[in-house]
């Protein structure tokens, strides 16, 4: 696997290695040396999987509170996905910037979203299906969110009228001047 640092410090783009012969290819997606080599979390404590039947189905922007929050592995199994994060730790030089990429069934790409981000995604085509690997267990009580169209934030969705469920429509705004990191 090839790690790829990104603007947000802790977040990683992760791209599979696969090796190719006469049947198909294999590509390792997931190894706890390597993760932990690079400085990531390798405790995994559940495996989701989300499937939206519509493009432009946006799901998030999701978080949990301290102590319960958790990293994220991320990935399009199938179809396509515009995938997002924004860095919710004050003390980090990228506090409140957003970073956003197209995780794709065809590109194999992972994105690797550690604690203290909000994340979420829109589906850019039907019969999409986000598999993702979550170190914390879900605690209800902890679950907040950042509304997908808040003014501060002002992430960039390539949907403007997405197909949203109503916990997502109506989180808070954040307090806070959140900025792209473009």
């Amino acid at each position: 696997m090839l790690f790829h640092e990104i603007a947000l410090p802790g977040a990683m783009l992760i791209e599979p290695e696969p090796r190719h012969d006469h049947r198909g290819s294999f590509a390792r997606m997931w190894c706890a040396r390597e993760f932990e080599q690079h400085g990531l979390s390798t405790r995994m404590s559940q495996c989701n999987l989300s499937v939206s039947e519509r493009r432009g189905t946006l799901r998030g922007m999701h978080f949990q509170q301290a102590p319960y929050q958790e990293a994220k592995l991320v990935r399009c199994q199938l179809g396509s996905i515009y995938d997002v994060i924004v860095d919710l730790r004050p003390a980090s030089p990228t506090y409140k910037r957003w970073f956003g990429v197209e995780l794709t069934a065809a590109n194999h790409l992972m994105l690797y979203v550690p604690p203290g981000f909000a994340h979420g995604f829109q589906t850019l085509q039907d019969n999409t299906e986000v598999f993702y690997q979550v170190s914390e267990f879900y605690n209800h009580e902890a679950e907040r969110g950042v509304r997908w169209n808040d003014p501060a934030v002002a992430i960039v969705w390539p949907i403007s009228d997405p197909i949203l469920s109503e916990r997502d429509r109506n989180f808070p705004e954040y307090q806070g001047g959140l900025r792209p990191n473009r």
